[in-house]
């Protein structure tokens, strides 16, 4: 009988010490104090982007414009909410199918910590005098709102499309309605 009392005892003790053990980590003891590093490298700003396309329209045939380009104008508020004169770049002119490209990086106004409120995209050249006449198709004239288009997020950009934007040879003339 000594031996099963002497067992029991050694079973219970070695049960609590088991228990004692596997309880260690497990949200019963001190937690360690961790510091989160610190990044060295601020991340890339979010880069906007305006692509879209730019036709000649001669009949009901659309032709790519190589070497067409559009302008992008923009408003911006600085710090203390006061609003800027507009502001304008280039496109760099059409590849030969037609497609422009730019950045609203390129803003020094962004540099100094203002923010876009308004941006429009406009035809401004054609390099064809065959196709100077530029249409309000897709408000190529009137100005496409870019900031509130659609946009797709690629690595660090933003990229909003716009158009396509249309010249044609010669201007329609206006009718009365009759």
């Amino acid at each position: 009988m000594a031996d099963t009392n002497f067992s029991l005892a050694m079973s219970m003790f070695l049960l609590s010490l088991v228990i004692a053990v596997s309880a260690d980590g497990y949200g019963y003891g001190p937690k360690p104090k961790v510091e989160k590093p610190k990044a060295d490298e601020k991340l890339l700003p979010l880069t906007t982007g305006i692509q879209g396309l730019i036709y000649c329209k001669s009949g009901p045939k659309l032709f790519p414009l190589a070497g067409a380009v559009a302008r992008i104008t923009c408003l911006s508020v600085d710090q203390d909410g006061y609003e800027s004169a507009p502001f304008s770049i280039l496109t760099h002119p059409a590849d030969a199918k037609g497609y422009f490209f730019a950045t609203l990086s390129s803003f020094p106004q962004l540099k100094n910590g203002c923010k876009l409120t308004e941006c429009k995209a406009f035809l401004e050249s054609s390099p064809w005098e065959s196709c100077k006449v530029p249409t309000d198709v897709n408000q190529g004239i009137s100005g496409a709102h870019i900031l509130t288009s659609k946009y797709a997020l690629f690595k660090n950009i933003k990229l909003h499309s716009i158009g396509p934007f249309i010249y044609t040879p010669e201007s329609k003339p206006v009718t009365n309605g009759y």
